[in-house]
């Protein structure tokens, strides 16, 4: 990693079992609704949920419809307690690879889930991540959080 580029460090505690908020992170159709920040409409173009496998997606601005994509490769995918994963943007204009470590931790009331992400390019302020990050970890807890109970 590059001094030019940006970390940031998340912490959020989730009122759902780790095995939901892994679950999340690993499912196409749960990335695609909650990993987009707001404004943005997300597509899982492919996934393979693996330690060497990964997923590509889209973010599309609802307003304007300009698109980025990048690809995500798992390194490590610890059942319900760790993930970590590279990813890189398919824009040459933002090069290199980020490492994003996630790790949840069962506590009383749910799930402690901590992310680490490193290596973001420079011309991405770290201000606007932690932003993304904000918008989609609310969407995150708005589809873990609810236990509906089947035929409900």
């Amino acid at each position: 990693m590059s001094a030019s580029t940006g970390a940031v460090r998340l912490h959020r505690v989730l009122r759902a079992p780790a095995e939901r908020v892994f679950k999340a992170f690993v499912d196409g159709d749960a990335l695609a609704r909650w990993l987009p920040p707001h404004g943005f409409v997300g597509k899982v173009h492919e996934i393979d949920a693996q330690v060497g496998g990964g997923y590509r997606m889209s973010f599309t601005n609802f307003g304007t419809g300009s698109a980025h994509s990048f690809s995500v490769k798992y390194v490590e995918l610890v059942p319900n307690e760790r993930i970590v994963h590279t990813d890189r943007f398919d824009d040459p204009n933002l090069p290199g690879e980020m490492t994003v470590t996630i790790t949840l931790k069962p506590v009383l009331c749910g799930t402690e889930l901590s992310i680490v992400q490193e290596g973001i390019p420079a011309m991405i302020p770290t201000e606007m991540c932690y932003l993304g990050w904000q918008e989609s970890l609310g969407q995150l807890a708005n589809l873990v959080e609810p236990s509906i109970p089947d035929g409900a």
